[in-house]
């Protein structure tokens, strides 16, 4: 009796022939587990314009933000300079140095704006609610996301029309 190959192992040689014809032996994959395969990567594999596409994106994704920092560093340090600069010049001249110049401005206290807040959140919500909903066809419940920015914002105009009417009498109450 002859031995004879079994189908299966028929058809893995004659795959494994047909993609070896395909590739022209040029593939990165050891099907027999035969490591010298994986020695036939060339250099061509990897294009030349591919390199500098990777380099621009990872200086664009990491770099932006460092050379925004680095700018605005610049500028702070640069309007500090001058204005050690003309400190020093009104003092060799012998005049007064105005006392703006030596103490910063205190910063401007901006209000909080609870309607300002109120009516973006709020509107995030309904956006989200019915962005969700159109998604899903309104199946799910994943529209119900939206509630949450909006019931904040709902809740940050309802602080603001309470707070509103505590502010209208301002005079201090009578002993």
């Amino acid at each position: 009796m002859t031995a004879s190959a079994s189908p299966a192992q028929d058809l893995a040689d004659r795959i494994h022939q047909r993609i070896e014809k395909k590739l022209k032996g040029h593939h990165g994959i050891a099907i027999d587990g035969d490591e010298a395969d994986l020695k036939r990567i060339k250099s061509d594999d990897i294009p030349e314009f591919v390199i500098p596409i990777v380099a621009i994106t990872m200086l664009t994704i990491f770099g932006a933000p460092v050379l925004i920092v680095a700018v605005i560093l610049y500028f702070g340090f640069s309007k500090s300079r001058m204005q050690h600069r003309t400190i020093r010049m009104l003092a060799e001249k012998g005049q007064p140095i105005p006392p703006a110049l030596l103490a910063p401005p205190a910063p401007a206290v901006r209000q909080r704006s609870d309607v300002r807040r109120g009516v973006v959140l709020t509107m995030v919500g309904l956006g989200l609610m019915v962005w969700l909903g159109a998604v899903n066809d309104w199946e799910g419940g994943a529209w119900s996301l939206g509630l949450i920015p909006f019931l904040i914002g709902a809740g940050y105009l309802i602080v603001w029309k309470l707070e509103g009417k505590k502010d209208v009498s301002s005079s201090p109450p009578a002993p």
